[in-house]
């Protein structure tokens, strides 16, 4: 009883905290400004074995009453075309390292200290208003990266968009040598987050956006 409780509690705040983000939004606002966000690598880790829950909450798997360890994030942001409309039906897929460093892959370089609990990986269908949401933690670092979240995006009769999106000014972003590859400066910010303190939460939990602006318009 407790379990179904819990469950559909985080169900619910997951739905209404993306509800939210689109009543703030303006699809189509401004869209001569917006920049396209930049594409980058998907990365040896792509998980090699997906888990048997793939949903956006990537802190509880399935019903469990365990949850990962980490700093608690909500990420959300929208999916946007070339002209800044939103795009429904978009699959957004994101993966991350544990609180310890370890991907969801076989060939993790730690993968023994690998949080079971932490899901690893998940998936969201965007809505008419183009909006995803994740709750997933702050990524960490690990040897030779930069805290990052990889994203890929499928939009029906395109090409699959990968990219990472990272914590703005942290100090290992310099150093990053797949960060580092990005030279123009618009296209360097695209990529940052601020990983804010979420204001209604007395646990100290996260906030964060990340809105992912595609190259194209999608067919009538």
């Amino acid at each position: 009883m407790i379990s179904t409780q819990i469950f559909g509690t985080r169900r619910r705040f997951l739905t209404g905290l993306a509800t939210g983000a689109a009543l703030l939004s303006v699809p189509g606002a401004f869209a001569e400004e917006l920049t396209r966000t930049a594409r980058q690598t998907e990365g040896p880790f792509y998980p090699d074995k997906l888990p048997l829950d793939t949903d956006n909450d990537l802190l509880i798997l399935n019903d469990s009453l365990d949850s990962a360890v980490g700093e608690v994030t909500y990420l959300s942001g929208r999916i946007l075309d070339a002209r800044g409309e939103p795009i429904r039906n978009a699959v957004v897929e994101i993966w991350q390292v544990d609180h310890h460093g370890a991907y969801l892959h076989t060939k993790s370089g730690n993968r023994e200290k690998r949080d079971a609990h932490f899901q690893g990986f998940g998936r969201f269908l965007t809505s008419k208003t183009g909006e995803y949401v994740f709750r997933t933690i702050k990524p960490v670092p690990y040897p030779g990266r930069t805290p990052h979240i990889h994203f890929a995006v499928k939009v029906p009769k395109q090409e699959r968009f990968t990219t990472q999106c990272y914590i703005k000014d942290h100090p290992g972003n310099a150093k990053d040598g797949v960060l580092r590859g990005i030279r123009d400066p618009k296209a360097l910010a695209s990529l940052m987050v601020d990983f804010a303190p979420l204001k209604e939460s007395k646990i100290g939990e996260l906030a964060a956006n990340f809105d992912i602006v595609l190259g194209f318009t999608p067919e009538a």
